[in-house]
């Protein structure tokens, strides 16, 4: 089973930027995608980018282009985060699925998240 860690967070002035990694082990078939969510609170668990293991396509939420990165090194993804604003705020997991999708129900392995807070 896909074993997913991730680590990075932390509280950042707006306009900052943090690296979010996600080291995933366990896998069982060479084809895969892993995504970043995020939950603020109070509010549901919603999709930030993606990237499948087939050509390295990788996908945004239209709230992060431009200033969101994702991208894979080995068994590690990134997620770098630029420009940040206190509406990224929230608990950031990473998720291992087969479905490029933005549902969280697509994704069958979640890591334990990484606070990620945006505050002056």
């Amino acid at each position: 089973q896909l074993q997913l860690v991730e680590s990075g967070g932390g509280l950042v002035q707006p306009g900052g930027s943090l690296r979010l990694s996600c080291a995933a082990s366990g896998f069982t078939s060479d084809y895969y995608v892993i995504g970043w969510f995020r939950q603020a609170p109070g509010k549901e668990r919603e999709g930030v980018s993606y990237i499948s293991s087939r050509f390295g396509t990788t996908y945004y939420t239209h709230s992060v282009k431009g200033r969101f990165t994702i991208s894979r090194d080995k068994n590690t993804v990134y997620l770098q985060m630029n420009s940040l604003i206190p509406e990224d705020t929230g608990v950031y997991y990473c998720a291992g699925g087969k479905i490029p999708s933005f549902s969280p129900t697509d994704f069958a392995s979640w890591g334990q998240g990484t606070q990620v807070t945006v505050s002056s």
